[in-house]
């Protein structure tokens, strides 16, 4: 295992940007170069037996590539450990075998993301740990899915995918605590940037780095991030144990994407909101869905514990499924795409795409949603492309 520091403590009090571009890496020593290498070795020369240089030995238990977006991972987060994957779901299984057993029992959201269900009904429940949905915006419908004794996690997303619920961290973590369990929360959709579940009361922190933190569309990738030292040193084994690492390639670009989270959420953000603005007087639209607006029932939860309501944005057209499918069909500056969180805008069809898995279950998401992840493009263009697209939708 490395030996080296997840997190240089003086980073820990430093800004969000500060700590995105800087924790996790000094330049290097003997030639001062300020981006970390790709270290692409699979085995580390030993000094003697055991002797090991820095605490590398094999590239699945440490890499020192990896070992620099895991303490910048840990820093933006707040948190004291973090650890790179090859995927979110490749950070989410490793998880849940890290602190779930047969036998015990998991409460997951209502509307969890499509490949986190297929994780929990036909991974883990083989495995044997079985798990109850509830809506994560309703604190006693929480308290109520729990299985005193049983229930080892709590698992939110928050905003949930993609109905954009919104879940109260603060009073979530007061709830799985009171019960022995553990809160995880999966914070992709807010990142780092915009919501810190660690400081809120959560254990464990869940992202897909896909998304925004890579930001480009570019590499695939997951994380996990702790406080706890006893949490960490389970994750820690499994992950070596398991394998489902990150690359040296793929956490070079995830490093090279978080440094300017910041700034690509503000624009995300901003667009989002003149988007939301203009869909509201549509006529093709049923019901915007985004937790900044008033009328949103998350909205107060998500203006106390995020710093901006985000980049993500669903809505329901009038005339059902073929007309919210012929939206996403003729969109040119949005793409169609599954994913999210990348400079370009995406839109999709959730119950044909990326929630297909939940068709016909209790997490079903409804026919005429469309959910769009807004880029950082001018946003004129973005919102006459929703025009054009949205008039196939009009009635004729």
């Amino acid at each position: 295992m490395s030996e080296h520091p997840a997190q240089q403590p003086y980073w820990s009090d430093a800004g969000f940007e500060t700590r995105a571009i800087h924790a996790g890496y000094e330049p290097d020593p003997s030639t001062g170069a300020v981006i970390p290498p790709i270290y692409a070795t699979s085995t580390y020369k030993q000094d003697g037996v055991g002797g090991l240089r820095g605490g590398y030995e094999y590239s699945r238990s440490a890499n020192p590539t990896r070992t620099a977006l895991e303490g910048a991972l840990a820093a933006v987060e707040g948190g004291t450990h973090g650890f790179a994957f090859a995927s979110g779901l490749a950070a989410e299984d490793t998880l849940v075998r890290a602190l779930c057993g047969p036998g015990q029992h998991a409460v997951i959201p209502d509307d969890a993301y499509g490949g986190t269900f297929r994780l929990f009904d036909k991974v883990e429940q083989v495995w044997g740990l079985v798990h109850s949905p509830a809506a994560v915006s309703d604190v006693d419908a929480v308290r109520a899915a729990i299985r005193p004794g049983e229930t080892r996690l709590v698992w939110v997303e928050t905003p949930t995918n993609p109905l954009l619920g919104i879940g109260d961290i603060e009073a979530l973590a007061a709830v799985a605590h009171d019960a022995g369990a553990l809160l995880v929360v999966d914070n992709t959709f807010a990142s780092p940037y915009l919501q810190q579940p660690l400081a809120l009361g959560a254990d464990v922190v869940v992202h897909s780095t896909t998304k925004y933190v890579g930001g480009h569309s570019d590499v695939v990738g997951g994380a996990l991030v702790v406080r706890d030292d006893d949490l960490a040193d389970r994750i820690r084994f499994h992950q070596n144990a398991m394998g489902a690492v990150a690359g040296p390639f793929d956490a070079w670009l995830t490093l090279r994407g978080l440094k300017t989270l910041a700034v690509r959420m503000d624009r995300h953000c901003d667009n989002a909101e003149r988007i939301v603005a203009h869909l509201l007087d549509h006529p093709a639209v049923e019901q915007v869905i985004y937790p900044g607006l008033p009328d949103h029932p998350g909205h107060e939860v998500a203006a106390r514990q995020m710093k901006r309501f985000g980049g993500m944005v669903s809505f329901r057209v009038k005339g059902g499924e073929a007309a919210a499918l012929a939206v996403c069909e003729r969109t040119h500056v949005f793409t169609l795409g599954e994913s999210l969180g990348g400079v370009e805008s995406l839109i999709e069809h959730p119950g044909r795409m990326t929630h297909a898995s939940v068709a016909g279950t209790d997490l079903e998401v409804p026919a005429d949603l469309v959910r769009l992840s807004v880029g950082i493009e001018s946003v004129e263009d973005l919102v006459a492309d929703l025009d054009q697209a949205l008039s196939a939708a009009l009635p004729r």
